[in-house]
C-alpha cells in the first residue's frame, strides 16, 4: 500500500518488486487488490488509430520527470522518448536540459539504437521544433532544428494543436516510462540513470508483448530495420553533435556542470562549441579545434589547460587562484605534459585534413 500512495499503481511494477522480496502469489489476485486503491479518471474518449508501414514513421516528445534529491530537495530531469510507429520500438534518454541541441543530440542516439532513420517525425507543437504558428496558420520552424531534418531527410509531421492523440503512441511511451520505469529508477547522476534506461530497454521494454500489436517490439525492429535509412558517416553529422557555451572570465568554459579550460590568447565571452566523444571532451571554434579534455568524472571538477594563462598580460585579466586539493580533486590533465596536448591537437588536425571539412 505504502508504494501505491507514492503513486505507483502499474501492477507490472509492483510484482516485480514485491517478487524480489518473496511474494510467490500471481498477477490476478495484485491487481484485484490494487483495483480499489487506484484514483485514475474512469472517462475515455474514443479515437481511430492510424497504422503505419515499416519505417514510414517516429513519434517523439519530452517528458519532464522529477525525483528528490538525499537531502530532499526537488529536481527535474527531461525524458527523451522516440518510438517507432510500426515495431513500437523505444529508446529513451534523460538529459538536464530541454535544448534543441540536446533534442538533437537524442535523435541521432536513438537512431543509432534502431540502426536508421524513418521517413518521418511526427511533433506536437513545441519549441523546439516550431517556435509559432504565422497568422495564416502555417509553422514558423526553429530553423536549427529545420536544418538537421533537411539534412537527413527527415519529414517533419507537426500534430493538430491541442491535439496530442494525434502522437499516442510516444505519448503512451511517456506514460509507459513514467508508470514501468521510473518508479524503480535510483541513480546517481544522469549517466547512471541513462544505463539503467537502457538495460530496461534491452530487458523489459522491447521484449514484452505489445498489447496492440502482440508480437515483441524486439522481433517487429528487425523487420523495420530493412526499412530504415542508414545514418550517415560521422564527418558529416559533426556539427549536430556540439553543444554551444560561453568562455568565462577565468578562461573556462561550463559544460554539463563541470569547467574546461581554453589556451591564452581567450576573450571572455566568445561563443565556442562543445563536443563529447566517449571520454574527451573538444573545445570548438568553428573547425578550429582549441582544447581537448578528459570528460569530468563528477559535478564541479575544473580542469585547466597547461597554456591557459602562459603568455597573458599580467594588465589583461586577474589570473584565477587555482584550486586546491582539497578544495576540488586532483585532476589528471593539469599535470599532462605539453607535448601530449600537441600531439593531440596535431593528429586531429591531420585527421580533419585528409577528410575535410563537413559536408552539409
Amino acid at each position: 500500500m505504502r508504494r501505491v500512495a507514492e503513486g505507483v499503481d502499474n501492477c507490472v511494477v509492483l510484482l516485480r518488486e514485491i517478487r524480489e522480496q518473496g511474494y510467490t502469489g500471481g498477477y490476478t489476485i495484485l491487481k484485484d487488490f490494487v483495483r480499489p486503491l487506484r484514483h485514475r479518471a474512469a472517462s475515455r474518449t474514443t479515437t481511430v488509430r492510424y497504422e503505419t508501414e515499416p519505417g514510414e514513421q517516429a513519434q517523439v516528445d519530452f517528458g519532464s520527470f522529477s525525483y528528490r534529491t538525499p537531502d530532499g530537495k526537488l529536481r527535474q530531469v527531461w525524458g527523451f522518448v522516440m518510438v517507432l510507429s510500426w515495431s513500437r520500438a523505444i529508446y529513451v534518454e534523460f538529459v538536464p536540459r530541454a535544448t534543441t541541441e540536446q533534442f538533437i543530440r537524442c535523435h541521432l542516439n536513438a537512431f543509432a539504437k534502431f540502426g536508421g532513420i524513418p521517413k518521418k517525425c511526427l511533433y506536437d507543437n513545441t519549441k523546439l521544433v516550431v517556435l509559432s504558428r504565422d497568422s495564416g496558420g502555417a509553422p514558423v520552424w526553429n530553423r536549427q532544428f529545420l536544418d538537421f531534418a533537411l539534412r537527413l531527410g527527415i519529414e517533419v509531421q507537426l500534430c493538430r494543436p491541442y491535439r496530442a492523440q494525434t502522437k499516442g503512441r510516444v505519448e503512451s511511451g511517456i506514460k509507459y516510462v513514467k508508470h514501468n520505469f521510473w518508479p524503480t529508477a535510483r541513480f546517481s547522476d544522469l549517466d547512471d540513470l541513462n544505463r539503467q534506461a537502457w538495460a530496461w530497454i534491452d530487458t523489459v521494454a522491447d521484449v514484452r508483448v505489445h498489447g496492440t500489436t502482440f508480437e515483441r517490439p524486439i522481433d517487429r525492429l528487425e523487420v523495420e530495420r530493412t526499412s530504415l535509412t542508414p545514418l550517415p558517416d560521422t564527418e558529416r553529422l559533426r556539427p549536430f553533435l556540439r553543444e554551444r557555451a560561453t568562455v568565462g572570465r577565468d578562461g573556462y568554459v561550463r559544460w554539463n556542470r563541470a569547467w574546461y579550460g581554453l589556451p591564452w590568447p581567450w576573450k571572455s565571452g566568445q561563443k565556442i562549441e562543445v563536443e563529447a566523444n566517449g571520454d574527451l571532451v573538444f573545445l570548438w571554434s568553428g573547425d578550429e579545434l582549441l582544447a581537448v579534455h578528459p570528460k569530468a568524472t563528477k559535478a564541479g571538477q575544473r580542469l585547466t589547460h597547461p597554456r591557459q594563462w602562459s603568455g597573458m598580460p599580467q594588465t589583461t585579466e586577474r589570473r584565477p587562484i587555482e584550486p586546491t586539493a582539497v578544495q576540488l580533486p586532483a585532476v589528471e590533465v593539469e599535470r599532462r605534459s605539453l607535448a601530449l596536448y600537441d600531439l593531440v591537437t596535431e593528429v586531429t588536425s591531420n585527421d580533419r585534413s585528409r577528410t575535410g571539412p563537413s559536408s552539409s
